[in-house]
């Protein structure tokens, strides 16, 4: 379904669900085994946490992040099969699917957190990957909710491209303890990435 590029042009698409959908590295590989491939990636106990803040005003009364989370939360054991929340989270098992199609120079990998301290340069790393001319910097942005926000308004609107409003809102309290179990538990699975991708996300 993706449009031809004139040689002047590059086509852009993307989905959360590319990366953590098994049959999506050999379909994408299959159409165009010479595509670039952007991952965005934030500390995955936060990202798990930020999923079920969401989930939660879709659907009220889900039990709790702390219940969902856990098998057995005294033996600290994780429950990997809340795919929504915490599978995604194993970075470095759905790289290695990926890795299998395409060689790691043909991904590029951003970190959420930086995206938002310091978006510039995570903007420049991007257009660079893509070989593109720096075009989009700080000033084609500006904040809400703590994100970045494009200035310029969307073909045929008056309003700027920003945040909808299922995103952006505040995180659900997490007890200092479930945090720290799950950083644990992430741990050897982050470590695994960074040296794979040669990135250190200082996830802790």
């Amino acid at each position: 379904m993706m449009p031809r590029s004139l040689e002047n042009q590059i086509t852009l698409e993307k989905t959360p669900s590319y990366f953590v959908t098994r049959k999506a590295p050999q379909r994408i590989f299959n159409m165009s085994r010479e595509a670039k491939l952007v991952v965005v990636v934030r500390n995955p106990v936060t990202r798990a946490s930020s999923n079920y803040t969401q989930t939660l005003s879709k659907t009220p009364g889900l039990p709790s992040f702390e219940g969902l989370s856990f098998c057995n939360r005294s033996l600290s054991q994780v429950d990997t099969s809340w795919s929504a929340s915490i599978r995604i989270g194993l970075y470095i098992l759905h790289l290695e699917a990926w890795l299998q199609y395409f060689p790691l120079f043909q991904m590029h990998f951003v970190s959420g957190e930086r995206l938002i301290i310091n978006l510039s340069r995570e903007m420049a790393r991007l257009q660079d990957f893509l070989g593109l001319r720096c075009l989009v910097t700080r000033q084609h942005f500006n904040k809400t909710k703590g994100f970045p926000c494009l200035k310029q308004a969307a073909e045929g609107s008056h309003l700027p491209r920003c945040l909808g409003k299922s995103k952006g809102r505040a995180h659900v309290q997490v007890d200092p303890e479930t945090i720290e179990q799950l950083q644990d538990f992430y741990r050897p699975y982050n470590i695994r990435f960074y040296e794979t991708v040669g990135q250190d996300f200082r996830w802790e």
